[in-house]
């Protein structure tokens, strides 16, 4: 049952991470495109390019957190277990545990950013974009985190038996 319920959110959360990367990716540098060609063949440039690239670099790197999870490319400092391959299981556990923490920290502090965003109804400078869209990526991506962990720690519980 719990596998099976991870397993649908696994395929939910892939089909999210993807597309959205791809998608945002993409809007990204077919507008940078076209600012270089606008700037260097026109002497003309778009303002709102190098806003709407920079909001597309803090959603990609939200959104891969969680996809970097899944495909265990957290960055992690792995000396230790070099020198003791022993504490492995143990320091794999304790940075799985450090990453849920962190997780819900993000739901927690995200989710009062974004509230506080709600309140004092701030905008992007050039776009006009509602700034609680991109303080809402905080909790969702600590949400993401703290799921794709849970399925880390599962998957390493299972095939240890």
């Amino acid at each position: 049952m719990f596998k099976r319920l991870l397993d649908f959110l696994d395929k939910i959360l892939s089909f999210v991470e993807d597309w959205t990367l791809f998608a945002a990716v993409m809007i990204a540098l077919i507008a940078l495109f076209c600012n270089v060609v606008l700037r260097y063949g026109f002497h003309y440039s778009l303002a709102w390019s190098e806003e709407l690239v920079r909001e597309v670099i803090i959603l990609t790197t939200f959104i891969g957190c969680s996809a970097a999870i899944k495909n265990r490319s957290m960055i992690k400092i792995d000396a230790s277990v070099q020198l003791f391959p022993r504490l492995k299981k143990s320091l794999t556990y304790f940075s799985n545990f450090v990453t849920l923490i962190f997780a819900v920290m993000m739901l927690y502090l995200g989710w009062k950013m974004a509230a506080l965003q709600v309140q004092t109804n701030q905008k992007t400078i050039i776009l006009q974009i509602p700034l609680v869209y991109l303080y809402a990526l905080m909790p969702l991506m600590g949400g993401m985190m703290f799921i794709r962990t849970i399925q880390v720690m599962y998957q390493d519980f299972t095939a240890e038996k």
